[in-house]
């Protein structure tokens, strides 16, 4: 067993890699861009809770 960590090991880092190279690309592909955008105004979309004009 003392044979196989050190594969087991560098196996486990190369899938993470792959995994979370695979996110970064899914984030930044182009067909994301208007969710992007649309998820990036969702804060400034609120109503606004402490307006003066309130009755």
């Amino acid at each position: 067993m003392e044979q196989i960590t050190p594969y087991l090991s560098a196996f486990s880092t190369l899938i993470g890699i792959i995994f979370f190279v695979g996110i970064v690309w899914w984030a930044w592909s182009p067909k994301r861009q208007s969710e992007n955008k649309a998820s990036a105004e969702l804060p400034f979309d609120l109503p606004d809770e402490f307006s003066k004009d309130k009755s």
